[in-house]
């Protein structure tokens, strides 16, 4: 009924075979992914600590900047300049959205890697960020 296929793909390079390309493993994938999504957490963390300086954003960029380090084999992350946000008018309520959402990425390949210093480190930064979002309401008995 049909025809075999007789001729190499086009999709294959002539001489060429799959050991000539580097190949990583998936954990190394994922530690790849992992440190971008930190290290974008991180950038958000510096922007927020130039907008609204914290103890705890400052711990927090400490604690993101040796993770990032660590998986990236002791590279330490690039960081932006305490005073580059401070000149743009940003959304404080934006930026702890956008931090959020950075968060709980990294918290999905943490996972997915069994990075439990990581995800635990990810999982913190969201609560933080959620507690800024929402307004602060006092509870009131009726």
């Amino acid at each position: 009924m049909y025809e075999p296929i007789r001729t190499k793909s086009v999709h294959t390079m002539a001489g060429t075979t799959s050991s000539d390309f580097p190949h990583r493993s998936r954990e190394e994938e994922l530690d790849i992914q992992l440190a971008g999504h930190l290290a974008a957490l991180l950038a958000a963390t510096d922007e927020l600590r130039a907008l609204a300086p914290s103890d705890d954003l400052d711990e927090a960029a400490e604690r993101l900047c040796a993770r990032v380090a660590r998986l990236r084999g002791g590279r330490p992350p690039v960081r932006s300049s305490s005073g580059a946000a401070a000149g743009r008018e940003r959304d404080v309520t934006g930026l702890h959205r956008r931090a959020h959402a950075l968060a709980g990425r990294a918290l999905v390949v943490a996972a997915s890697r069994a990075d439990t210093v990581s995800a635990i480190l990810a999982a913190e930064r969201m609560d933080a960020h959620a507690a800024a979002e929402s307004p602060r309401r006092e509870l009131t008995v009726h």
